[in-house]
């Protein structure tokens, strides 16, 4: 999602720009509850007809074999085309590594990063797309900068000075400080499935340690890496402080795509300066109904309405709420709030789909007061983030790097109830644009930050949240209109990409000689938007 605002942003800007991506046959899941709530997984195969075959093919070397990958076009996006490789084609032996996002185990992985990072360089050279920034969106696509290495080093550069030149046409975004997303491979698989690719042992630890730590080698390649806001930014040069011969870790807060997240309904009357609480309940009817459709819960449109919807992750705690049932079973069973989830979880993580089962068995409990909706996509995740009034946030600190949910919340007027982790540091004020909960207590083990949060979470709710929804609408619409203020250019893709051309591609091509490339023409950046059409 994040990724496909970042072209839609750029597309808006008219900004020279290509994205490169892969063509995941079976997509990520689609994942439904089976009738003993344990989440089960499915894998259409999808039929991309808008998907453009540009006749062009690049080769890469898994496992010593050529593996030949079609170069795909998305151009709906115009001035910023997305190439997607692709080997799932008939006739095709390697079909298995662009099948299915995230399947297999590490095998499968190391062979679509060889295809990413690798290909991805070679599909520039085939495209004869002459690129002043390489921009590595998470530690997947370093094997991009071995690649840009080895070239360098078959012009006849050494090693250090190859890896100097390269680091100087690349910045870097780190987007997570769980430590399971931070990759981590050893040198014996890399360099039996291929992905030395002419480099040695020793440069190859030289880049990523041992075992090869995708994040450092990212760290190590790039002129300037960026963190996903500023609390984040803070986290990730601690974690990463042990690490030496990096670029710097400055901080880039997320932003989401208005014109594809935020009610165009909601938008029309927040400038216009008009009633906001009409066009919000028509959002929330069209959520009920959809909820109504799909489980058969007659949600009340009168009463406080508040959504959870994230991929379905421990440190999330998504069923932290219920974790009181003292407290939580009076708001319910006397339809003083209503919650509505949804989320996937992992395919193949076993504790975020124990947390989706106890969400169904809470959905059987309280029949009418809280609703899971299954298969979360993109159409439910408009749904939610337009026709909640409440927006429940309560991740371990400091593991949210972000969280774009709530902005995409925030900017329809949903305010937020949330710890302050990620993006939220710089957003909502207290009983201004939203509820923050206390965070004093940070720095405790995990079972009492969990009962500190719990009641941080029960007091607010019932002393500020509930009364002024039920008590005090004309402060509620204030806040509804202060939070749309606060969010909809603050955290917004327009903002963004313009925070990473000025603080980061600027800064590639100030280190390079061809600082008149016309890569930054003032007035693409000044010019009004041209709003990307969903």
């Amino acid at each position: 999602m994040l990724a496909g605002d970042y072209l839609k942003a750029a597309h808006d800007l008219n900004l020279p720009m290509v994205g490169i991506g892969m063509l995941w046959r079976h997509d990520y899941t689609e994942q439904f509850v089976g009738e003993d709530g344990w989440p089960y997984d499915i894998y259409p195969n999808y039929d991309y007809d808008f998907v453009k075959d540009t006749g062009i093919t690049i080769t890469v070397q898994v496992e010593g074999r050529d593996v030949t990958c079609k170069v795909r076009l998305v151009d709906q996006y115009g001035n910023v085309p997305l190439y997607l490789l692709d080997t799932n084609f008939p006739g095709s032996e390697h079909g298995w590594i662009t099948n299915k996002l995230y399947g297999g185990g590490t095998h499968e992985r190391i062979a679509q990063e060889i295809l990413l990072g690798i290909g991805g360089v070679r599909l520039l050279r085939a495209l004869n797309i002459d690129v002043d920034v390489y921009h590595f969106n998470e530690g997947h696509a370093v094997l991009a900068g071995c690649e840009l290495i080895r070239e360098k080093m078959e012009q006849g550069k050494s090693f250090e000075d190859a890896w100097e030149t390269t680091r100087r046409q690349v910045v870097f975004t780190t987007h997570t400080p769980v430590e399971a997303g931070n990759e981590k491979h050893s040198h014996g698989e890399l360099q039996q499935m291929g992905a030395y690719n002419g480099l040695n042992y020793d440069q190859m630890a030289t880049l990523g340690g041992d075992p090869f730590n995708m994040t450092e080698a990212a760290l190590r390649l790039c002129t300037v890496a960026n963190a996903v806001s500023n609390l984040h930014g803070h986290t990730a040069r601690s974690m990463w402080r042990h690490v030496a011969d990096t670029g710097p870790i400055i901080s880039i807060t997320n932003g989401v795509h208005l014109p594809t997240w935020q009610s165009p309904e909601i938008n029309r009357a927040f400038e216009a300066g008009q009633d906001i609480w009409k066009p919000h309940m028509k959002a929330k009817m069209e959520l009920i109904e959809f909820a109504r459709q799909h489980t058969d819960a007659n949600l009340n449109p009168e009463a406080l309405l508040v959504g959870f919807a994230r991929r379905a992750a421990g440190y999330k705690r998504s069923d932290l709420i219920f974790r009181d049932s003292e407290m939580i079973d009076p708001l319910l069973q006397q339809g003083k709030i209503q919650l509505v989830f949804s989320g996937k979880a992992h395919p193949n993580d076993e504790e975020g789909k124990r947390i989706i089962r106890d969400l169904v068995k809470m959905d059987q409990k309280y029949k009418d007061a809280v609703v899971f909706l299954e298969n979360y996509n993109m159409e439910i995740a408009r749904l939610l983030i337009r026709g909640c009034d409440v927006w429940l946030n309560n991740p371990v600190r400091p593991l949210e790097a972000s969280g774009t949910s709530g902005m995409k919340a925030a900017m329809n007027g949903v305010l937020n109830l949330s710890v302050v982790d990620g993006w939220v540091g710089e957003g909502p004020q207290h009983g201004v644009s939203g509820w923050l909960l206390d965070v004093h207590h940070q720095h405790v083990d995990p079972q009492q930050q969990n009962m500190n949060d719990l009641q941080a979470l029960y007091k607010v709710l019932t002393n500020e949240v509930i009364p002024t929804f039920y008590d005090d609408r004309s402060r509620w619409m204030d806040m509804m209109r202060a939070s749309i203020d606060m969010s909809h250019y603050k955290f917004s893709s327009t903002r963004m990409i313009r925070e990473y051309y000025e603080l980061m591609y600027r800064r590639v091509m100030e280190n390079r000689a061809a600082v008149t490339a016309p890569w930054m023409i003032p007035s693409r950046m000044q010019q009004e938007p041209r709003p990307y059409q969903q």
